[in-house]
């Protein structure tokens, strides 16, 4: 969880001169670590669970440091924008950004070329949260559940669609596509609400959201809610049953949100910014806020995040060649 300051300095006796100073210079910065303004950068819009989660994470940071945290919202091209704007900061500790399965691992197999590299560009700090998304409809869509709408689709192959704008509501439909073995089509979005937008005026027919975005659209009549991603019912709406519950043996669709320095961030601050969020995550709140949304928080040392980050880079190459999607 945290970097053996004694051996580090032990392993480094043998440089001389100016190579000390960048060594001396980040065990400084490390030590008052923060005193000045942090900034997290987001790569979706705000009202979106990455956003929710990182303006928990900075009200928390705050109250702990006395340091004000601003967060910066740069939606649009599946977090693409805001990414590629992050690598552009100062790799001092003092930005960092909120993460996710879409920007850190699946747009590598869903995009032919990136203007970031997910993996070289980035440091792991910490996991955030793990979740599934919801399935819902329009209220004028005749199907009340995951079977009937189902029943829609093989009756018109290739013709009813889903939206996405990010790869947790892309696998959502990706995964049902496999797992029902039905023909539906993909329309991609800048962000949700844009495809929720269409989706309440009968442009497309489903989208699989995050509960934030959906729920208060399904609470106000406006969607209709037939399944959740997840292997268990969300606490929060029991009333709404599993995808798989409901006759799709195996489904299952999850997104994670995590936290990732800057390439070149002393080792230290990135340590220090992990002792910061660990605890953070940790928090009963923590899980009373998001647990009731259906995401479970994971903080935890960078290593792990480093190899949740593989696996997922893994399984999104496995799913996009088993369901022949061809990269943008």
């Amino acid at each position: 969880m945290s970097i053996n300051r004694r051996n580090f300095l032990a392993s480094s006796a043998g440089l001389i001169g100016s190579a000390m100073f960048p060594l001396a210079a980040s065990a400084q910065s490390a030590a008052d670590f923060p005193n000045r303004m942090i900034t997290i950068v987001v790569p979706f819009g705000a009202g979106t669970t990455t956003d929710q989660g990182a303006r928990f994470i900075a009200q928390q940071i705050t109250a702990r440091t006395k340091q004000p945290v601003i967060i910066e919202n740069k939606p649009g091209a599946s977090g693409q924008i805001g990414t590629q704007y992050a690598t552009t900061r100062p790799a001092d500790g003092y930005t960092f950004m909120i993460g996710t399965n879409t920007t850190h691992a699946a747009n590598l197999s869903l995009f032919k070329k990136l203007p970031y590299d997910p993996v070289a560009d980035f440091m792991p700090i910490s996991g955030v949260i793990i979740g599934g998304v919801i399935l819902v409809v329009s209220p004028n869509n005749p199907a009340n559940n995951v079977q009937e709408l189902l029943a829609m689709i093989r009756k018109n192959p290739g013709k009813l669609t889903f939206g996405s704008a990010n790869s947790s509501s892309r696998a959502g439909g990706e995964v049902m596509r496999e797992r029902a073995n039905v023909d539906i089509l993909h329309v991609p979005y800048k962000t949700l609400p844009n495809a929720l937008t269409d989706l309440m005026g009968g442009q497309i027919d489903m989208v699989f959201g995050d509960a934030p975005a959906v729920m208060p659209l399904v609470r106000a009549g406006k969607l209709k809610a037939l399944g959740v991603s997840t292997r268990t019912r969300i606490s929060e709406y029991p009333e709404i049953p599993t995808i798989e519950e409901q006759g799709v043996p195996g489904y299952e669709a999850s997104g994670w949100l995590a936290a990732f320095g800057l390439k070149g961030t002393p080792p230290d601050v990135i340590a220090k910014l992990n002792s910061l969020i660990v605890p953070i995550m940790q928090m009963k709140e923590a899980n009373d806020i998001f647990g009731k949304q259906g995401w479970t928080p994971i903080p935890g040392a960078p290593e792990e995040l480093a190899k949740l980050q593989r696996s997922e880079i893994d399984r999104w190459a496995s799913l996009v060649k088993s369901a022949g999607i061809t990269p943008e």
